[in-house]
């Protein structure tokens, strides 16, 4: 696997900050000022901003011990909007960095939910979308094939959703300034409740949440109070995905600062789910690239000298039980080969040992 040049991997680095400077101007204008609001003994940024009948409007930052956050919060004042020059930069990483980018819609669709607020609301971008931000976070070339989506997946913490008191403008609305032809789908379980959205061309944005620890949520929608009359869908392991994301920079444009899974979390996640694909030729197609991108997250992180994190993944991941290691067993089975050397590599085990509780403990 081919590594980018550091002069790359540190423009990369600078334009993720930068654009999560620029965003964070945009959601936070300067008449505003900030304050923090304990909340279960922790406490959390909040944004309130005047409006003409005298009330505050407040919206959600984020938690204070958050480092960026609230470096961010103390040189609010100090941050110039500087679009050109990003958008310069994004176009020197695509074309001599080699970092993958996504396509033109899938971009126009993050940036327009961005700009919404999604992301401050500590929504996380997933799936293949989320997948092109790897190859910047890691400083590998990544395969495009890899990368192609016809979707755009999100995600969101339910108690996180509950818990900031802020809500995004009404989904729909924001996904038909990109296209108007955007459609609510009444969820089949509850058709009260809409988790996704599609265009005339079938293009589908989903929102998912983790399970909530009951059967009586399996199969069913759940409300989710900030994300603008939107429900989500509830999944299995997907509380696992998206636990502690990392702050990135999707490459469309000026550039579009993401929340995405941690690199080795996501390895881990496509390894167990491509063992739960359908056996149809759709459920194929998702089951080859669950596998793809998983083994070349391994070979990655292994690569980049990441094998340790890798390896707590995978153990975290084990330890959750049978259904867990059932997941991953099934899916190393099917993992290419260049994958299963490197997890073996980064867990210190025979490739014919993985899989094996004694291998990993």
């Amino acid at each position: 696997m081919k590594q980018i040049d550091l002069v790359y991997r540190t423009a990369f680095a600078e334009l993720a900050q930068r654009t999560f400077d620029a965003q964070f101007q945009a959601d936070f204008p300067l008449e505003g000022r900030f304050v923090t609001v304990p909340v279960k003994g922790r406490n959390y940024w909040y944004f309130d901003v005047p409006t003409p009948e005298g009330k505050d409007k407040r919206s959600y930052v984020g938690p204070e011990d958050d480092p960026e956050i609230t470096a961010r919060v103390k040189a609010h004042k100090e941050i110039k909007n500087d679009i050109r020059e990003r958008r310069r930069l994004v176009a020197m990483l695509q074309r001599s960095g080699g970092m993958s980018s996504p396509d033109r819609f899938a971009g126009e669709v993050t940036r327009a939910l961005a700009d919404a607020g999604l992301f401050r609301l500590r929504a996380v971008l997933i799936g293949s979308v989320a997948f092109g931000c790897y190859s910047g976070l890691l400083g590998v070339r990544l395969p495009n094939t890899a990368i192609q989506t016809g979707d755009a997946d999100f995600a969101q913490d339910f108690a996180i959703s509950s818990g900031v008191e802020d809500r995004l403008p009404p989904i729909l609305e924001v996904l038909r300034s990109v296209d108007e032809t955007f459609q609510a789908v009444p969820h089949q379980a509850d058709k009260a409740k809409v988790v996704a959205f599609t265009n005339s061309v079938n293009y589908r944005v989903e929102f998912l949440t983790g399970t909530r620890g009951s059967d009586e949520y399996t199969g069913k929608p759940s409300p989710m109070p900030a994300l603008g009359g939107a429900s989500a869908e509830n999944l299995r392991f997907l509380d696992y995905l998206i636990y502690e994301p990392v702050r990135t920079v999707l490459l469309h444009r000026e550039g579009v600062s993401v929340n995405v899974p941690a690199p080795e979390r996501y390895a881990v996640h496509k390894l167990i789910v491509s063992s739960r694909r359908l056996n149809d030729a759709p459920g194929r197609a998702k089951r080859d690239k669950d596998l793809l991108q998983a083994s070349l997250l391994s070979e990655a992180l292994v690569e980049t000298k990441q094998g340790d994190v890798l390896a707590d993944a995978y153990r975290q991941a084990w330890d959750r039980g049978p259904s867990w290691q059932e997941g991953i067993a099934a899916g190393l089975v099917m993992m290419p080969d260049n994958g299963k050397r490197a997890l073996a590599d980064a867990l210190g085990v025979a490739v014919d040992k993985l899989g094996e509780e004694k291998g990993i403990s």
